[in-house]
C-alpha cells in the first residue's frame, strides 16, 4: 500500500508541475488574462448558445481601418425593425462592419437579462477583431449598453464610443403611466424612481475611459420629461440646439439626417460628436442616406402597431424584477 501511495503522489506532483508550467507559459506569452475572467464580475446566466444565436455579424470583418459597430434596439422592437432598413445599410455603405443583437422578448423582459446579450456581443466582436467596438443604442437599448459597461467593467477597454439615441437616462414617465397596475418587467425598470434606474445611475453615470455621445430631442414623445435624457459625463446634444425648431420624434431618431450625421461624426473622430463639425446646410437634410420618405412612414406604422400589441399582450408582473446581487 505504501509503495502504491508513494507512486500516486509522484504522479500527482508531476501533473501539478506540468500544469503550473503550462499556466506560466501562457501568462508569459499572452500577458494578464482579460478582466472578463475576474471573479469580481458577475457570470452570464444566459446559455452561450442562446447568446451566439442572437448576434448578427457579417461573415468576416473587412474594414480594419474602422471600428466595428454594434447596434442595440429598444422596447417592443427587434433588430431588423429598428436597424435593418436605416442604420445598418447606411453604415455598411459608409465603410463600417455592422453587427446587431436581438434582445429577448422584444426587450419587454428583465433588462438585466437583456444586458447579458450586449456583454457577450461586445466580447465576441473583440475576440473576432482584436479591436474596440462602437456601440449605438436606441431608447431602452441604451440602458442595456450602460448596464453592461457599468457592471462588466472589462468592457470599458473594449468599447471606444457609446452613442445613445433617445436615452431614458433617469427614467421616463411612460413607465409610471403604463405601470399603474401590472406591466412588463422592462417598463417597471425604466420608470422614474425604480431600483433599476437608481442602480444604473449610482456613483458614475458614464463609467470608463470611453466616449459617450448622447443625442436627444425636445419633441421626443416617449422620453418625458426630455430633461431625463442628459447624463453626467456625456457629451449631451439636444437636436434643437443644432437645428432650431427641428421636430424629431422618438422613432424619428432612427432616420433623421442630422442625428445620423452626429452619429457618424462620433464614430469617425476621436472622442464624442462635435456639432460644429457638421457641414453647412445640414439642417435642410431630412432623412439619412438610403431612406426614402415612404420607408420611414411604413416603418413608423409597423413600430406603432407592434408597440400597441406588446403593451397589451406582453407578460405582466406586479413589480420590477429584484436587483441582482452585483448591483445592490
Amino acid at each position: 500500500m505504501n509503495r502504491w501511495w508513494s507512486t500516486l503522489n509522484r504522479h500527482r506532483r508531476a501533473r501539478t508541475f506540468a500544469a503550473t508550467l503550462v499556466a506560466t507559459s501562457v501568462a508569459v506569452l499572452l500577458g494578464p488574462l482579460p478582466a472578463a475572467s475576474a471573479a469580481a464580475e458577475p457570470p452570464l446566466n444566459t446559455p452561450v448558445a442562446t447568446l451566439d444565436a442572437a448576434l448578427r455579424c457579417p461573415g468576416s470583418f473587412t474594414h480594419p481601418d474602422r471600428e466595428p459597430v454594434l447596434l442595440v434596439h429598444g422596447t417592443t422592437s427587434t433588430y431588423d425593425e429598428t436597424w435593418g432598413w436605416n442604420y445598418a445599410p447606411a453604415l455598411r455603405d459608409a465603410g463600417y462592419d455592422v453587427c446587431g443583437v436581438e434582445l429577448p422578448n422584444r426587450s419587454m423582459g428583465d433588462i438585466q437579462d437583456a444586458a447579458e446579450y450586449v456583454v457577450h456581443a461586445i466580447d465576441t466582436i473583440y475576440a473576432a477583431t482584436g479591436r474596440k467596438a462602437d456601440v449605438i443604442g436606441h431608447s431602452q437599448g441604451n440602458m442595456e449598453m450602460r448596464w453592461a459597461v457599468k457592471w462588466w467593467p472589462h468592457l470599458q477597454s473594449r468599447v471606444d464610443d457609446l452613442v445613445l439615441l433617445a436615452d431614458p437616462g433617469h427614467g421616463v414617465t411612460g413607465g409610471n403611466l403604463f405601470c399603474v397596475g401590472q406591466c412588463a418587467p422592462a417598463l417597471h425598470q425604466f420608470t422614474i424612481g425604480s431600483d433599476f434606474v437608481a442602480a444604473l445611475d449610482r456613483d458614475d453615470e458614464t463609467p470608463g475611459d470611453l466616449s459617450y455621445t448622447n443625442i436627444y430631442s425636445f419633441t421626443d414623445e416617449a422620453i418625458t420629461p426630455f430633461t431625463t435624457a442628459p447624463l453626467n459625463g456625456a457629451k449631451n446634444i439636444l437636436l434643437q440646439d443644432v437645428c432650431a425648431g427641428r421636430v424629431v420624434a422618438h422613432f424619428g431618431m432612427l432616420y433623421d439626417a442630422v442625428t445620423y450625421r452626429l452619429v457618424v461624426d462620433a464614430l469617425s473622430h476621436s472622442g464624442a460628436a462635435v456639432p460644429s463639425r457638421l457641414p453647412f446646410g445640414k439642417c435642410l437634410e431630412v432623412d439619412l442616406p438610403g431612406v426614402l420618405p415612404h420607408e420611414a412612414v411604413a416603418a413608423t406604422a409597423v413600430t406603432g402597431a407592434n408597440f400597441t400589441a406588446e403593451i397589451l399582450n406582453a407578460t405582466k408582473v406586479p413589480a420590477e424584477p429584484p436587483l441582482r446581487a452585483y448591483a445592490q
